[in-house]
């Protein structure tokens, strides 16, 4: 069973302290390299290196509050702690150098969480869909009985689509992994490019092919919108259960602890609040793809419009996905599920789902579409304005025995007929 979120770390993630440890982490991945180049003195990057990691986040804060920029307040808290040979820190950078490539290297920490969140999640899915794999449930279309299925080959559907959202994850993952060195313009006018290349590999990025002066913004608006569409896809399953553990229906339903109560006024009430948590901050994250999607298009070759926003959605839509799949896992995992009920379900048309069935069965007996159609439909709306059993009706229908043999109206109704293609299905989703 998973515990209750309490998982520190995604936030850490995006505390000033870390986020200016990555800031650090770039300047002295640049000057290294330029020492190793001969650009820049050996003992200077030993020096940012060292001492430039004794910077404190409330100094930064204090010289922010009065130069109005908190990359030159990170670079003079820094040259603060490394005293003269602080000449050689930030040597050809422009702020976006280092605070987009600081960034990639923050998604990428991330997104490790993240992934282990899907494959945790995926783990619970495999599992539970095998649990109910021959457990028959019916299935509905618009809301109405359909034809049957089983509870395991919905939760099949679930994990198939999370193993989709794992493999966009993972490209949206790549394609946030890359730096940048290029200068105020992207021209590289300060630094070539080959010394860009180094820094980025020291830091385990790619350069980005071409930039402004900031990584395109395109990637990042396709990494929040794969993030929100891993949240659709847990408010798909948190909706589905919510309307399994309706009291009409009660074919599953998240657990309820033995001293949870539902409602101050109604003592009975056993209320999906899980399942209603997970589908309203999906939407948080769904509407963070918006404010993404517009960081897109910047004036020239940079403004500062998309950086407040980043601020905001990519620490909240990281952070809320890596809660919802914690709180998506456990719901899951620890989902009650009734399949006495759900066989009740099914049987309660008196057979009503077969007609789909019986219809195919009647054309291969010889009776024109159309007219097998008709003959079967008309049964079916008695069984259903008279609340009579269809069955109970077919078998008593002149038209129908007169042309279909017993046995064949017997096995019209085989409940395992229409599910025996289940273990094929199964052997695609998990192939051994």
């Amino acid at each position: 069973m998973i515990a209750r979120y309490t998982r520190p770390q995604m936030g850490q993630i995006w505390s000033d302290e870390n986020k200016f440890r990555a800031w650090l982490q770039v300047e002295v991945a640049a000057s290294e390299t330029l020492a190793e180049a001969g650009i820049v003195p050996e003992s200077a990057a030993r020096e940012i290196r060292i001492k430039g990691a004794d910077f404190e986040v409330a100094r930064i804060h204090q010289i922010e509050a009065e130069v109005k920029h908190d990359v030159i307040a990170f670079t003079t808290a820094v040259a603060e702690k490394v005293g003269p040979e602080s000449r050689w820190l930030h040597y050809g950078l422009t702020s976006n150098d280092v605070v987009d490539t600081a960034q990639a290297l923050l998604v990428q920490q991330a997104s490790v969480l993240l992934r282990a969140d899907i494959e945790k999640f995926l783990e619970v899915l495999k599992r539970r869909a095998l649990e109910f794999q021959h457990t028959p449930q019916i299935g509905r279309t618009h809301g109405v009985h359909a034809e049957p299925i089983t509870f395991g080959l919905k939760i099949a559907n679930w994990f198939s689509e999370m193993q989709r959202n794992l493999e966009r994850f993972d490209i949206a993952t790549e394609q946030m992994r890359v730096g940048k060195l290029s200068g105020a313009v992207g021209n590289g006018a300060h630094l070539d490019p080959e010394y860009e290349e180094l820094i980025c590999k020291r830091l385990g990025l790619a350069p980005a092919a071409v930039s402004s002066q900031v990584i395109q913004r395109d990637r990042h608006a396709f990494y929040v919108a794969t993030l929100a569409v891993i949240g659709c896809t847990l408010d798909k399953i948190a909706t589905e259960i919510r309307h399994l553990q309706k009291t009409e229906v009660r074919e599953a339903e998240e657990f309820f602890s033995e001293k949870q109560k539902g409602s101050s006024a109604m003592p009975h009430k056993r209320n999906p609040i899980t399942c209603e948590q997970i589908s309203g901050l999906s939407r948080v994250i769904r509407s963070n793809v918006q404010a993404a999607f517009e960081n897109v298009a910047l004036w020239h070759e940079r403004d500062i419009s998309h950086s407040s926003v980043e601020r905001v959605i990519l620490p909240d839509s990281t952070i809320l996905l890596d809660y919802l799949l914690a709180r998506t896992t456990n719901l899951v995992d620890t989902m009650l599920v009734y399949p006495e009920r759900m066989l009740r379900n099914l049987n309660s048309t008196g057979g009503l789902v077969f007609s789909g069935q019986l219809l195919l069965d009647l054309v291969e007996a010889g009776v024109l579409r159309e007219d097998a159609y008709r003959i079967v439909q008309r049964n079916a709306m008695q069984a259903w304005r008279e609340e009579k059993n269809f069955q109970e009706l077919v078998r008593a229908d002149p038209e129908i025995t007169s042309r279909v043999k017993k046995e064949t109206l017997d096995r019209a109704f085989d409940l395992n007929r229409q599910l025996r293609n289940v273990d094929k299905i199964f052997n695609r989703v998990f192939p051994m």
